[in-house]
């Protein structure tokens, strides 16, 4: 409205003039990682200009819940999530937010409660989605596979005596693989502390970039 080149709609019903005014901003949000928008958000982004919202890693930084700091757990999460799926599906910072404001209240034994819930309710359902059930790629994920067996969310069985109790003596014969896994989910390991710690628990923790830029979180040649 007011501009040289606007334009105005009659209404369907009351069959009044309808126009836009000029200060009118029309801000939306939407999920890239959804494929099933493409089409949109291809049609969308030749009509609009784009602003990319990564997580703010920062908004954790110097918080802590029992000795794991939030910012490292979310940095090493995406740096895997990356490496193993896309930078689209990093995790958002607004999952630890509600962990942020027990903290901040000093209230240690409620962000312990709503840091479990964060990893129960929410991350752990969409590693799941993400890797279409891959247990595989989800410890690695979790750094499951450096930790103890009882601190893992994501237990594997991939001894012959398993495969033995479920296909017989004789599997052998038929070329069943030898390294076959079983997967279990262990929901006790989430009230430990050690299965958080033992996410950032890794070796050479310095080759992750702390800065939140564009640049790759992990070198390719490190995951080699």
């Amino acid at each position: 409205f007011g501009a040289d080149e606007a334009l105005s709609v009659d209404l369907p019903y009351s069959r009044r003039a309808f126009s836009v005014p000029d200060n009118l901003y029309v801000i939306g949000t939407m999920n890239t990682a959804d494929r099933s928008l493409s089409m949109i958000d291809t049609a969308l982004r030749r009509r609009f200009d784009f602003i990319e919202m990564m997580p703010k890693i920062s908004l954790l930084e110097n918080k802590q819940v029992r000795g794991v700091k939030l910012d490292e757990l979310l940095r090493l999460i995406n740096a895997r999530i990356e490496a193993l799926y896309d930078r689209e599906h990093t995790l958002g910072h607004a999952f630890f937010m509600p962990v942020v404001s027990a903290v901040d209240t000093d209230d240690e034994g409620a962000a312990w409660q709503e840091l479990k819930a964060v990893f129960k309710n929410k991350i752990l359902p969409l590693l799941e989605e993400y890797f279409f059930e891959d247990w595989g790629k989800i410890r690695l994920v979790l750094g499951d596979h450096k930790k103890s067996r009882k601190h893992q969310f994501v237990q594997e069985d991939n001894g012959s005596n398993n495969l033995r109790f479920l296909f017989g003596n004789e599997y052998k014969n038929n070329n069943y693989n030898d390294s076959l896994s079983i997967y279990h989910c262990n929901y006790k390991a989430l009230e430990s502390i050690e299965f958080y710690l033992g996410i950032i628990d890794i070796d050479n923790k310095d080759k992750i970039i702390n800065e939140e830029s564009d640049v790759p979180l992990v070198k390719s040649t490190d995951m080699e």
